[in-house]
């Protein structure tokens, strides 16, 4: 996604409302000079020689396909302030899984950002799993999302990277957290 797509349709959503969006797609670490914040693919964020990545961390985010492997930034999370999961399709929930391991195995703690085909039925599912923050442009997510209704079940049978308070009477229940 270059940064006029991303600007003309998306709006970014957290669980605290809609907000303007600092960081700007890029397929090239060329954008570093006009913006503050940037999200680079895998491969651009790869190439960028290491004292770069250092220097610029707090203002480089990376974004991953689905068919990315997250190994590949591992050792460099805690650089890393943000990393973009697409979601090419609302069939494919490869990032789900990569944003699991990010919070669960791997301990990440910046910016979780969902990016692509983000449906308002998703979006509960993708705050248990750790998202933050979501570019939403379906007509109507954003509808919905302005109007406060992000819906989700209101119970789990399983735990979450955001977990929730168990519910009386039943160990393997979990109610979700207040927000």
């Amino acid at each position: 996604m270059n940064d006029q797509a991303s600007a003309s349709n998306c709006r970014l959503w957290t669980p605290d409302g809609f907000r303007d969006d600092f960081w700007r797609h890029s397929d090239s670490a060329e954008a570093l000079a006009g913006h503050d914040s940037v999200i680079l693919p895998l491969a651009a964020w790869l190439a960028l020689d290491a004292t770069t990545r250092r220097a610029e961390s707090g203002r480089i985010g990376v974004a991953l396909a689905p068919g990315d492997d997250i190994a590949a930034i591992v050792g460099e999370l805690a650089d890393i302030p943000l990393v973009a999961l697409a979601f090419p399709g609302f069939a494919d929930g490869r990032s789900y899984s990569k944003a699991a391991l990010l919070r669960e195995r791997h301990g990440y703690r910046g910016r979780l950002r969902a990016t692509g085909q983000v449906l308002i039925d998703q979006i509960a599912l993708m705050l248990r799993t750790g998202f933050d923050e979501f570019e939403v442009s379906h007509p109507t997510a954003l509808a919905r999302l302005a109007a406060g209704r992000v819906g989700g079940l209101p119970v789990h049978y399983q735990p979450a990277a955001k977990g929730a308070p168990a519910a009386a009477g039943y160990a393997w229940r979990r109610l979700p957290a207040a927000s």
